[in-house]
């Protein structure tokens, strides 16, 4: 048995062979969800002079947490996101762009951190473990407006708390029971919980459309993908979350599969840069139901984010 696919089968669609040990886990469940909230109620929150707004998910992997920051930061000028680098090979605080001109390679930014600041030309990046201390930088260096991605758990921070939630969700238990990173009830925390499919909505275009693709990706839950995908994928490769790709493997693939490109997802491509390949690429954005958007608004106004930067 392959321990990745079973675990995040019983995280995101759980079959009947998974409910014993979900049974046997949920002391462990109990336990680190506890720890969770009593972290949370008893944090003191340190407030910023800028505004600060995190764009979060109570469940583990992808929640269209990077598409939302993209289409979030773009409305606005003087932004800077803050992300962890999942995947980067640096450490440390470390600046990835500066208004839109890129500082550092994929392998320092990490995969996400590099596609949000090539996504975003009048945008700053930094990438840190410590958030607090990156948050400083960006005061120091005059941000207008700071996003953070993945910031629904840094409770040491005063700040905009949106929490995205998927259509369903078929596990509400904590880790490791369960892919949540938190008791399910902690969505009261949020000022915004933003829902798939009835507050935003995935928008998905596949581009270099070839005859024979090889779906190659290295994304978490990546039966994700499914209805997304163009005809003409012949297999399907999955890596683990964040890994890197080499040439060499994927050009072997193609000849294995007698296909005529890569099909991969953005986060992927932007590891793949300088490959001579034929790649294929499904690009996501998000649509974002203006009511979102007018109270993100609101709280922003509310906390000095001078209008004309808009």
């Amino acid at each position: 048995m392959r321990l990745k696919p079973f675990f995040e089968g019983m995280f995101f669609a759980p079959q009947w062979y998974h409910y014993l040990l979900m049974v046997l886990l949920f002391p462990l469940s109990l336990l680190y969800g506890s720890v969770m909230w009593v972290r949370r109620v008893l944090s003191r929150r340190k407030r910023y002079s800028i505004p600060i707004i995190s764009v979060g998910n109570l469940q583990v992997g992808g929640a269209g947490k990077t598409p939302f920051v993209i289409a979030l930061a773009s409305r606005y000028r003087g932004v800077c996101i803050i992300s962890r680098g999942y995947g980067r090979q640096s450490h440390g605080s470390l600046k990835v762009s500066e208004q839109g001109h890129i500082l550092v390679d994929v392998t320092q930014s990490g995969d996400e951190a590099m596609l949000m600041a090539l996504s975003l030309p009048s945008a700053s990046l930094i990438v840190s473990e410590d958030r607090t201390e990156a948050i400083e930088m960006a005061i120091a260096e005059r941000a207008r407006l700071i996003v953070l991605d993945d910031g629904f758990n840094r409770v040491e921070v005063e700040k905009f708390e949106i929490l995205l939630e998927p259509v369903s969700r078929s596990n509400s238990l904590p880790f490791p029971a369960g892919g949540l990173r938190e008791f399910a009830f902690s969505t009261r925390y949020a000022d915004l919980v933003a829902q798939e499919e009835r507050d935003f909505r995935r928008i998905v275009e596949v581009v270099d459309v070839t005859e024979r693709m090889v779906l190659v990706t290295a994304i978490s839950n990546p039966t994700r993908l499914d209805p997304y995908l163009p005809q003409g994928v012949v297999a399907k490769v999955y890596l683990d979350d964040h890994a890197y790709f080499e040439e060499a493997t994927l050009q072997k693939l193609l000849a294995d599969h007698h296909a005529t490109s890569i099909l991969c997802t953005q986060k992927d491509s932007v590891k793949m840069a300088g490959f001579k390949l034929s790649i294929s690429q499904m690009k996501l954005k998000l649509a974002i139901e203006n009511a979102i958007l007018e109270k993100i608004e609101t709280y922003i106004k509310q906390e000095g984010y001078p209008t004309h930067e808009r």
